[in-house]
């Protein structure tokens, strides 16, 4: 069998390189001719272009010293058989003649080099296990050309669209047949809202060629930014020629993106040529992205600028920067903020996302507000009037942050304002930040305190916060309290309630297994305790009346004035009773 057309026909039905097929041929004749006369022997197999078979041949090598009888022979045997002039280091090359019309030279073979060689190849054919090796290497050689072929083809399509059909799920990811090559679309790379049948037809995004053992693996997107990119290219012949250019994109799959476009050409539109007539190209991109909404932003290098048509279609009444933090302020109309934040904070994400800059959006009346909180602050400090503050703010100074981080210099070129006055400002913007931050820590150990309060038994959050305001800083203050009709008159409880809180801090207290030492210590403290508890308590009875007889347990004991001032904790305390 001549297997020169073999070869020709099966590199034409499979796109493999002939000289692959030799190769793969060749490799698979020597591992079986390997099988038959021994693995130890050094065969090799080359394609005979002229018959169009395969030769296999033995090598030998001449030396003074033999250490492997199955490639080595003494120089003597090399002169007496083959060549007289033959010298150590030769190597030496015998046909192994294995096909049956070839049968008479495989017995002169043997009958000249048969003590040589050894190889009796008039008697030994390739036999079953030997095919079955030629087999398993051809086929291991053509699967690894073909990969090779499909990485060679799709390696330079990444970043690219393709259109295959969906085959088959596999956990959770899709198996798209491309024709020649099957491709994956993984479940993180696919969009919620989509959903694929065998069958459909499906258009993906290229982002990855890999090669791997098994096949050269091909991984679609359909929630890369990059799909919409490519997708307004299809639609967009001024993106395609150049004349428009995508700036970025900012997408969220399945639900909305955000395009920023320019033009090379000041006659075309960026914004028209993607919308097209009656909206007809983005149309196209949102039927292919099923449904998802698209918002085209005109590009501008102003910063500022950019971020309005990012916000849209919000509109923004004053931007204030800062380039040291890439950080801007938007300001925006009452009516406008819930626009420009968009459902579940999108619509700013996104165009945060597509600017590269950090965005808050705060409204026109929560700015008036924080600056009225801020000035009535900071005129209480020496040096500082409310002309001062108002051209601070008016200059886009509209947080304490922004004062107190700013050079005295900067405030002092200000109309109106001197290097003393602009470090006045400073400073009392420094100290008010200081006194809030020092309030924000108490904040926060007060909600320690109120926490820790809910570990005696029948303790509440209201009831805890009721507890705090009376004095009550955690449960050892509770257990300090000897007096119920004390913790009645300031926290409004009744009698019996106060009485089972005083029961549960002493539980609390015999279940915390404190030291000697540290109960001793809880000794004074808990004079020292009470006797702040019983200044507080006159100091509350001047104010209010209180009943004569609620230590008889009367739930009638609370004066009038007393009731007004407790109107925000009574039913607190009431629920948690």
């Amino acid at each position: 069998m001549n297997l020169l057309s073999e070869i020709e026909q099966l590199g034409r039905d499979r796109g493999i390189d002939r000289e692959i097929l030799i190769e793969t041929l060749e490799a698979a004749m020597k591992t079986a001719a390997k099988k038959v006369f021994g693995e130890q022997r050094d065969i090799e197999a080359q394609f005979n272009e002229d018959n169009g078979d395969i030769d296999i041949f033995l090598i030998v090598v001449v030396a003074d010293d033999i250490e492997n009888e199955f490639r080595e022979i003494t120089l003597e045997q090399a002169r007496e058989y083959i060549d007289p002039n033959a010298e150590p280091g030769d190597e030496l090359l015998f046909q192994i003649f294995y096909r049956e019309e070839d049968i008479d030279k495989a017995r002169e073979q043997d009958r000249r080099y048969g003590d040589l060689l050894h190889l009796e190849s008039s008697r030994k054919t390739f036999g079953r296990i030997a095919a079955q090796t030629a087999k398993q290497v051809i086929i291991q050689r053509l699967r690894e050309a073909e990969r090779q072929n499909i990485y060679d083809e799709f390696k330079d399509r990444k970043n690219e669209l393709i259109t295959g059909i969906v085959r088959r799920f596999e956990k959770g990811s899709i198996i798209v047949d491309l024709g020649r090559a099957d491709a994956i679309l993984p479940g993180g790379e696919q969009t919620r809202r989509e959903s694929y049948r065998p069958g459909d037809r499906i258009q993906g995004y290229v982002k990855d060629v890999v090669r791997s053992s098994r096949d050269a693996q091909i991984v679609l997107s359909r929630t890369d930014p990059g799909l919409v990119i490519k997708l307004f290219e299809q639609e967009v012949p001024e993106i395609y020629e150049g004349i428009v250019k995508v700036v970025a994109v900012a997408r969220e799959a399945g639900v909305r993106s955000k395009v920023a476009v320019y033009s090379t050409d000041a006659d075309v539109d960026p914004v028209g040529a993607c919308v097209g007539m009656r909206g007809s190209r983005v149309q196209s991109v949102v039927q292919e992205l099923r449904g998802e909404k698209i918002d085209i932003v005109p590009y501008h290098s102003d910063p500022a600028r950019f971020v309005c048509n990012a916000i849209s279609p919000a509109q923004v009444s004053k931007v204030f920067l800062d380039d040291a933090n890439r950080a801007m302020e938007l300001i925006v109309p009452d009516d406008q903020l819930s626009l420009a934040i968009g459902r579940g904070g999108q619509n700013v994400r996104l165009a945060a996302r597509l600017t590269g800059w950090d965005l808050e959006i705060l409204n026109e009346t929560r700015l008036r507000q924080m600056m009225s909180e801020s000035k009535q602050k900071l005129v209480m400090h020496e040096g500082v009037t409310e002309s001062m503050i108002d051209t601070v703010f008016a200059v886009g100074y509209s947080k304490l942050e922004d004062i107190s981080m700013s050079e005295p210099s900067e405030l002092a070129a200000l109309p109106g304002f001197s290097e003393e006055a602009a470090q006045a400002l400073i400073e009392a913007a420094d100290a008010v930040l200081l006194s809030d931050a020092e309030a924000a820590a108490n904040d926060t150990e007060s909600e320690g305190e109120i926490e820790a309060l809910t570990e005696i038994r029948g303790v509440g959050e209201k009831l805890a916060r009721t507890l705090h305001r009376a004095g009550y800083r955690g449960p050892l203050s509770l257990f300090y309290e000897d007096d119920p009709q004390r913790l009645k008159a300031l926290t409004y409880l009744d009698f019996r309630k106060a009485q089972q809180l005083m029961a549960s801090a002493a539980e609390w207290y015999d279940e915390a297994e404190f030291t000697d030492e540290q109960k001793a210590e809880h000794q004074n403290e808990a004079e020292t305790f009470r006797a702040v508890m019983m200044s507080r308590l006159a100091e509350s009875a001047g104010k209010t009346e209180a009943d004569a007889d609620a230590a008889a347990g009367s739930e009638t004991a609370a004066a009038p004035a007393a009731a007004d001032a407790a109107v925000t904790v009574a039913p607190e305390a009431a629920v948690e009773g």
